[in-house]
Formats: structure tokens, C-alpha cells, sequence
């Protein structure tokens, strides 16, 4: 019998949280959904602390824990798409190893998706959070672009507190896309969705795996997956620049007709407008050169992660 409640976790190098995660999170599994059955799926993505060691100690105790062993680091999203292709649950749930959304909120998720509900987005709404501003404002940021790209105004897309019903993620897992973010691809399989305001505490121990450059490439995860605004906003651009290169055109003729001696005076303005479009230029070049060095990486169809193996306790 197939249980009714996965929980997904990627792992990386984050030793110093696994015992109190495996803790709190096994209370909660087994005083809210021993009788309808649940399963938790580990993957540890290439850490090169004691991780692995400890979680598989965790499964050889509890034959309803799997892990999923990467080769190497793939990345968190990699390391979550893995978790799914290994689970049997009718409902599945992704959480961090750090602590920071705490287990004892996954309850509140799955009693939303029994209501009718295919995801379920958890909302930090009294965030803890003692990053600096390069580590808060690209994570607003990409909050505001995923609302602005999918449609669906949800306050806290970087959560990873989230329920799914399974269809949505047999349908996640079809799509053989490296490059995605796995809350705005879930929303476009779903007909119902909501979010729930989640407890938030301080990362508990280590650091965090999320810098401002991982949060940059999300990023462009999320523009170049899901959205054709950034050509869309070069074709405008262009049209702009044309319109104001001829109306700069025609002031400097009649400039030169008004007053002949002074067209010499603004050469150093004109040089400022050059630099100003060569700049636009670049970044047009940029936001093409990401687009088509994506569809290079799609159309070597290289697989998204290598599982080099699947732990489990023996029945």
C-alpha cells in the first residue's frame, strides 16, 4: 500500500542540522499520518561533510526513509526533481534541511491540499531573516518577477515549504527542461492554488547555500523558462531608440540651422548618447546570448542529474 504523504529534502553539507531535522520531523510523521502512511526521500547532492553517513544511518534505522545518492552536486532543484522520481505518496511535500521552515507546519499544508487544493505555497509573512541587503532584495525581486511572469500573485514563491497533489508532479517530472524553477512550473499544471502563512526561524546551524549569485542565476531561470518579456522588452527598446534618434536627428538640424558656430559645443553630449545606446546594446546582446546559450544546453538533451544510488532499509 502506497502512503499518502512524501516528504522531499534535498541535503547539502548540512551535518550540523540533521539529527534535530530528523527529530522534530519524525514526531511530526508519526503522530499526524501514521495511519494514512508517509515516507520521507533524502538527497544528498554531493556533500562533502558527514551528510551522508547520517542520513543513511537515518534509513537503515526507518525503512520508510529513502536516499537518493548524486554523484556530485547537481544543485538544490536538481537534487528535489531526483527526490521526485522516487516518490509513491498521493500528496508530497519539499522542505529544507536547514530548520528554517519548521516541520511541525507540514500538517497545515497537507490538511489545505485535502481540501481540494493541487499546491500549496507556504508564506513566511514574520520572515527572520539577518542577510544583507544583496541577499533580501534579489529574493524580492524574484518574487516580484515570478508574480509578474505566472500570473498568479503569491506573496513567497522562494519558499520551499510546499505541498503538491502527485499529478502535478508527474507532469513536473515529463518535462525534461534543465533549467526551471520548480514553483512557478508547478503552478502552470495546477487548477487550485494557495498559500498559507508558515512559521520562519533562523537557520539553525551552518550557512546558507543560497548566495546573491545563485539567486542571480534563479533569475534567469525564471525569465528565460517561462517568459518571452525580456525579447519583448528589447523590441521596445528598440522602437524607443529609433524614435529618439530621429527626433535627435531632426533638433540637431535645426540646431545646426539656428546656429551654425555652436554644433561643436555638444559633441561631448553626443558622445554620452553613443555610450548610453552602445550599453543598451550589450544588454540586448546579453539576453539573447542567454537565450540561445540555454536552447544549446536543451538541445544536447544532457541528462538533468546521475543518481549513482538509491539507499534504502532491506524489508
Amino acid at each position: 500500500m502506497s502512503p499518502h504523504l512524501s516528504v522531499v529534502i534535498p541535503i547539502y553539507n548540512e551535518e550540523e542540522n540533521i539529527k534535530q531535522l530528523w527529530m522534530r520531523l519524525s514526531a511530526v510523521l508519526r503522530e499526524n499520518f501514521d495511519e494514512r502512511g508517509w515516507e520521507v526521500i533524502l538527497t544528498d547532492d554531493g556533500s562533502r561533510d558527514k551528510s551522508l553517513e547520517m542520513i543513511l544511518e537515518i534509513a537503515q534505522s526507518e525503512r520508510r526513509v529513502k536516499v537518493v545518492e548524486f554523484n556530485r552536486n547537481y544543485g538544490q532543484h536538481a537534487a528535489i526533481f531526483a527526490a521526485f522520481s522516487q516518490v509513491s505518496g498521493q500528496v508530497v511535500v519539499t522542505l529544507d534541511a536547514d530548520l528554517q521552515n519548521p516541520p511541525e507546519e507540514i500538517p497545515k499544508l497537507v490538511a489545505k491540499i485535502d481540501e481540494g487544493f493541487d499546491v500549496v505555497g507556504g508564506w513566511r509573512s514574520d520572515r527572520q531573516e539577518n542577510d544583507s541587503i544583496f541577499r533580501t532584495m534579489p529574493s524580492k525581486i524574484v518574487n516580484a518577477m515570478t508574480r509578474k511572469t505566472t500570473g498568479i500573485k503569491l506573496h513567497d514563491y522562494g519558499c520551499m515549504l510546499r505541498a503538491y497533489r502527485r499529478d502535478v508532479i508527474n507532469a513536473m517530472l515529463d518535462c525534461r527542461e534543465r533549467s526551471s524553477f520548480i514553483p512557478a512550473l508547478a503552478n502552470s499544471f495546477a487548477k487550485r492554488i494557495t498559500e498559507i502563512p508558515v512559521a520562519h526561524a533562523e537557520r539553525a546551524a551552518g550557512e546558507s547555500k543560497y548566495g546573491l549569485w545563485r539567486l542571480i542565476n534563479l533569475q534567469f531561470d525564471l525569465l528565460t523558462s517561462f517568459s518571452l518579456l525580456p525579447l519583448q522588452m528589447l523590441s521596445v527598446l528598440g522602437v524607443v531608440v529609433a524614435v529618439l534618434g530621429f527626433l535627435l536627428f531632426i533638433g540637431l538640424m535645426i540646431y545646426r540651422y539656428v546656429d551654425p558656430a555652436g554644433t561643436v559645443e555638444g559633441v561631448f553630449t553626443l558622445f554620452a548618447i553613443l555610450f548610453f545606446f552602445v550599453g543598451c546594446q550589450f544588454i540586448a546582446f546579453g539576453l539573447l546570448g542567454e537565450y540561445i546559450g540555454r536552447i544549446y544546453v536543451e538541445v544536447r538533451d544532457r541528462p538533468r542529474y546521475m543518481i549513482k544510488k538509491v539507499h534504502r532499509k532491506e524489508e
